[in-house]
């Protein structure tokens, strides 16, 4: 009998790194199980008469830091052959995340897509969190210029940041009466097309920014990311040191606020980021953490993912 596929959409493998690559370790946990890989980039989905294919490779991963992926043979893959796709890809969340969300949500309930393709598209995760506008940092999104100045007056410091945008891309501290707001906006609107986001500055991220994933609506891992000194940006992309942290009161509060409706919406693996008692951002297009979280914890949440499935 030929082996269960598992269709991974995600990144070029050449510019992952196995020691922090959440899909990889998704696909060896579904190869160790059983699964056939079979590994493709979102630009090479196509519709044709009906069906969505994906013009890829079967591969075999390997816990091998220099030699991790045996490359097969390549081919067009109509992907209802496949019992999971993986929708793994990086943002930016621009118009081709949006096409790929619409292909896939072609695919027969036979072939289950994580996350839903249809959540994914109605929940980007700067806007996804405003559902819990309580929970979140004071906010604005605009390009009215009377808005930010008062916005700006009311809260002092505040961080500015792209919609759509991803890793800390874009991302700046600006403090009341800085003199290069006007230009800073201009450039902007050179580059992003979506309101910029405004949020009231949280000192308390000197001590870490939380990354915790959620599986299923359930909090089971959370790691705390150190920015680098004299840094806002705590992503582990960009130097943030990821230490072993506790779940605060506050912590699990969040999550049992958001869980069930992750859950009611098929945002079966997610990622959300916490500064203090606020959420800031809910990662629903490919949320990182788990390797990592795995070796400061001694788990193994690559299995605890597939256990929710299979």
């Amino acid at each position: 009998m030929t082996a269960p596929i598992v269709a991974l959409q995600m990144e070029p493998l050449s510019h992952i790194s196995i020691e922090t690559n959440t899909t990889f370790a998704l696909g060896l946990e579904a190869q160790n199980r059983g699964y056939q890989l079979f590994v493709y980039t979102a630009d090479a989905l196509s519709y044709r008469e009906g069906k969505i294919v994906a013009r890829g490779h079967w591969g075999t991963f390997k816990s091998s830091k220099h030699d991790f992926y045996v490359q097969g043979e390549e081919m067009c893959l109509d992907l209802s052959q496949a019992r999971f796709v993986l929708m793994r890809q990086d943002p930016p969340f621009n118009m081709s995340y949006i096409a790929a969300t619409h292909f896939l949500e072609l695919l027969p309930p036979s072939t289950k897509v994580i996350n839903n393709p249809v959540a994914v598209r109605n929940a980007p995760e700067k806007l996804f969190v405003t559902y819990f506008k309580d929970l979140m940092p004071p906010t604005l999104m605009s390009w009215d210029r009377s808005l930010i100045d008062a916005f700006i007056e009311t809260h002092g410091s505040v961080i500015l940041k792209p919609l759509f945008d991803f890793g800390g891309n874009g991302v700046l501290l600006l403090h009341p009466g800085d003199p290069n707001l006007t230009g800073i906006l201009e450039m902007y609107r050179k580059i992003y097309e979506t309101p910029p986001i405004f949020q009231k500055f949280l000192p308390e991220v000197a001590l870490g920014d939380k990354r915790i994933i959620l599986i299923d609506g359930k909090p089971v891992g959370i790691l705390n990311r150190v920015p680098p000194k004299d840094q806002i940006r705590s992503n582990m992309r960009l130097g943030g040191l990821p230490e072993a942290c506790d779940f605060s009161p506050r912590d699990r509060e969040i999550c049992a606020r958001i869980g069930s409706t992750l859950k009611e919406r098929g945002l079966y693996l997610v990622g959300i980021d916490v500064i203090g008692d606020y959420i800031t951002e809910i990662n629903v297009t490919s949320p990182t953490g788990l390797p990592v979280m795995n070796r400061l914890y001694n788990v193994d949440l690559a299995k605890d993912f597939w256990d929710g499935l299979l």
